[in-house]
Order: structure tokens, then C-alpha cells, then sequence
């Protein structure tokens, strides 16, 4: 089991409104990464990629809930 298929787990085991908050947490911690970049402060840019595609996991388990409850 690979470390972004133990992610998705657990991401599902969570509730809709925890996700949530997962999810608002990704997109600010993207927002600082990306102004660490553009003022060259950031070391691990492969990181910006990671928290983005985080979010498109997080955004997947939600639609995918949504859908279970309809």
C-alpha cells in the first residue's frame, strides 16, 4: 500500500465536515506556498504539486460521499 492510498483511507473514514477542514487547510497552506515562491523563499517546490493534488483527493472523497448520501 502505497503512502497516497493510506491518505485516501483515511480520508474516507472522515466526516464531511472534517474533510471540510481539511480541505480549507490544503488550499491555505497552498496559498502560502505558492507566496514563498514567488518571493523565492521556497526550497521544496515539488511540494506546491503534492498539496494540489491533496486537494483533488480531499474534493474526490467529498463528491464520492455526496453521492453515497443521494
Amino acid at each position: 500500500m502505497t503512502k497516497n492510498s493510506k491518505y485516501v483511507e483515511e480520508l474516507r473514514t472522515k466526516s464531511a465536515n472534517e474533510l471540510n477542514e481539511e480541505l480549507v487547510a490544503a488550499k491555505k497552506e497552498l496559498f502560502n506556498l505558492r507566496f514563498q515562491n514567488a518571493t523565492n523563499q521556497l526550497d521544496n517546490t515539488a511540494r506546491i504539486r503534492e498539496v494540489r493534488r491533496n486537494i483533488a483527493r480531499i474534493q474526490t472523497v467529498i463528491a464520492q460521499q455526496s453521492v453515497k448520501e443521494a
